[in-house]
């Protein structure tokens, strides 16, 4: 599933449902904490279900949403398109990027090294 093809709104669904693991409309219209109706977001799960990005199953008299893929998965495949768009394919280049943000603080660093360590160690 491409990730890349979802609204703003879409994703912040996705990441209510990836967090609870799953969600009735209901929940998912909690969890937004914005003024949205019951029928929107019954509306934006249809389109996700329609773009093969969630499954439903009945639950009584309410459908429960779940992903159709595990959120490693996905976040692997939109990681993978980006790199592709935007970086020429290359980790490389935006891992130099991520690098060139001011917002990095030392312990993101640290992380990053000990992670470029690890795959080296691997033989990745």
């Amino acid at each position: 599933m491409d990730q890349a093809n979802l609204s703003k709104r879409e994703r912040q669904i996705m990441d209510i449902i990836y967090r609870r693991g799953s969600a009735s409309a209901a929940e998912v219209q909690t969890d937004l904490k914005e003024d949205l109706n019951y029928s929107s977001v019954r509306t934006l799960l249809r389109i996700l279900e329609e773009k093969g990005h969630l499954r439903h199953e009945a639950q009584g008299k309410q459908y429960l949403y779940f992903p159709t893929v595990p959120r490693e998965q996905a976040v692997k495949t939109a990681l993978h398109n980006l790199l592709n768009i935007f970086f020429n394919n290359s980790p490389g280049v935006a891992m130099a990027a991520l690098l060139e943000m001011e917002s990095l603080s030392e312990k993101d660093l640290d992380e990053i090294s000990a992670l470029i360590e690890k795959a080296r160690k691997e033989g990745r």
